[in-house]
């Protein structure tokens, strides 16, 4: 009898799986690199109220892979194009905020289909923008179809967060007493360089489908990634001034964005020292405003003397080096227990010298550049005084031969030996920089994982029995246990709500997960007696 052929499941493209993507996905990229490429160097306006705008001041985007390669020209916006923008949104907010939510939702799924039919040529922009290799911006971009999804799913699962209320025991009359959420009116979200597409459409999506108008500001780096973005939400049919795009300088387009008291709420990824400057300044307004903070994290992995080393090194790997470790929840901590911390540093050094190093748009590529001069600088800095007080164990050199020279190319680095109380076990380097540390028990190295001011991220490896220690114990708000597909990275919508604790997050609550788009809503208790 013939045996009867499994049916193979469609591939489902997460960070989770990337790593062994079908052909198929490598053919659909490069036919979308050959578009792009071809379209490198246009000029490209805001979008304010449903029309495109320029500026007198202008500024380029290239590329860290070659700075000689120009991707494009963008308005330099000023605080005036900031105001304009907010009075779109603000035009546009009481008429959105009364289209029903179930007229919203089919809106939002119309995006994120036109984000899946040109996730090829976006991705191979976020190669170009952000240095990303092909599979990390493929996924970027497919995240961000998720995130609007998910928030749809929310939305509709939740009945739009109508819900009705117990009647008060009053005689002669009859109550009716409902409980309903309701968007806030005008939302900013201001975006980084490192997830473009997903860190932006996640929040905007979701402040969207609340019933929010949104003024969206993307990183000086990556503004083309989001201008694609943009063009996604107005193709789908947002009326004017629902969805607004402006570029320019933080100091002064994105200050009059965070100061103006027209915004009524605001998503901001970013550094710790500038979220906690946007917290600051939204708390001087004349009444408490909604803040959507994600500083950033110091993530630690602890490895057990029990620990499957090979998944160990495997996560480690991939969650220090993913993207030249410029992820908030990058691993840039490795505490191992004694017994085994030699021979997982072996097995460390060893995998980094497998990297390959080069331009992100090729497969071959793990890691592309980083992502400016500033980081660059940084990479050198950084290195330079971790060789004086510690050992540098692979890496810790910027590429510069045979063409490098005009990108931002550092190798991937492993540093040994740094005293515990130094600087730089506490300071998010943010880039392909991770430090790893001997221990004498798990009780240790907990102690010095919670030592931080950061609580983003954090992995384990080790038996059943210390993975439940670890959950237990660890102060941050995504954990992983054994995974060798990221020790610390990879969350996706629907799979891991993503969201810090202490100086990572100002919500509590995580993108991507159940308790996440209330944050765009304010509760209104609603009482009627016939």
């Amino acid at each position: 009898m013939a045996k009867k052929k499994t049916k193979r499941k469609p591939f489902v493209l997460t960070y989770a799986t990337m790593f062994d993507p079908p052909e198929e996905l490598h053919n659909n990229f490069e036919r979308g690199l050959v578009k792009v490429l071809s379209e490198m160097g246009q000029e490209h306006s805001m979008l304010i109220g449903g029309v495109d705008v320029r500026s007198r001041g202008k500024f380029e985007d290239r590329s860290p892979i070659n700075t000689d390669w120009k991707l494009g020209t963008f308005q330099k916006g000023t605080s005036s194009h900031a105001k304009r923008a907010l009075n779109a949104a603000r035009k546009a907010s009481t008429g959105w905020a009364r289209t029903p939510w179930q007229e919203r939702v089919q809106l939002l799924r119309r995006v994120a289909k036109r984000v899946d039919k040109r996730i090829y040529q976006i991705a191979a922009v976020i190669s170009l923008e952000v240095g990303k290799n092909r599979l990390e911006a493929l996924a970027d971009i497919a995240e961000t179809a998720a995130l609007i999804r998910y928030a749809c799913d929310q939305m509709e699962a939740n009945n739009g967060y109508q819900v009705r209320m117990g009647a008060d025991p009053l005689k002669g009359y009859k109550a009716q007493n409902r409980s309903l959420l309701r968007p806030y009116g005008v939302w900013v979200v201001i975006s980084p360089f490192n997830f473009p597409a997903a860190l932006t459409g996640g929040p905007v999506g979701a402040a969207l489908v609340a019933g929010n108008t949104v003024v969206m500001k993307p990183a000086t780096d990556t503004p083309w990634t989001v201008r694609l973005l943009a063009e996604c939400f107005q193709d789908a049919g947002l009326p004017e001034g629902v969805i607004n795009y402006v570029t320019g300088p933080g100091s002064t387009l994105g200050e009059e964005l965070v100061n103006n008291l027209e915004v009524d709420g605001i998503t901001f990824t970013g550094s710790y020292e500038v979220g906690m400057k946007v917290f600051r300044t939204f708390a001087q307004g004349p009444y408490p405003r909604p803040t959507i903070l994600e500083m950033g994290g110091k993530n630690p992995s602890i490895v057990s003397r029990h620990a499957d080393l090979e998944r160990a090194a495997a996560g480690i790997i991939r969650s220090a080096f993913g993207l030249q470790g410029q992820k908030c929840s990058a691993n840039s901590r490795i505490y191992v227990e004694r017994p085994v911390y030699k021979k997982l540093v072996s097995m460390l050094v060893d995998r980094i010298g497998e990297i390959t190093i080069g331009d992100p748009t090729d497969r071959v590529i793990f890691n592309g550049p980083v992502i400016n001069k500033k980081a660059y600088s940084d990479f050198q800095k950084f290195t330079k005084e971790l060789s004086r007080v510690g050992t540098i164990l692979a890496g810790g050199e910027v590429i510069t031969e045979d063409g490098y020279s005009k990108g931002f190319f550092c190798q991937p680095t492993l540093v040994a030996d740094v005293p515990l109380d130094h600087h730089l076990w506490k300071h998010e380097m943010f880039l392909p920089i991770t430090m790893i540390h001997p221990v004498s028990s798990l009780k240790q190295a907990m102690e010095l994982a919670n030592d931080s001011q950061y609580g983003l991220t954090a992995g384990f490896y080790g038996t059943k029995e210390e993975t439940a220690w670890f959950f237990d114990e660890i102060e941050a708000g995504v954990t992983y246990a054994n995974r060798p597909q990221g020790s610390s990275t990879g969350a996706w919508p629907g799979f891991q709500p993503f969201g810090g604790w202490k100086g990572s997050g100002s919500s509590g609550k995580n993108a991507g997960g159940h308790y996440y788009l209330p944050l765009y809503m304010h509760e209104q208790s609603q009482t009627r007696i016939h």
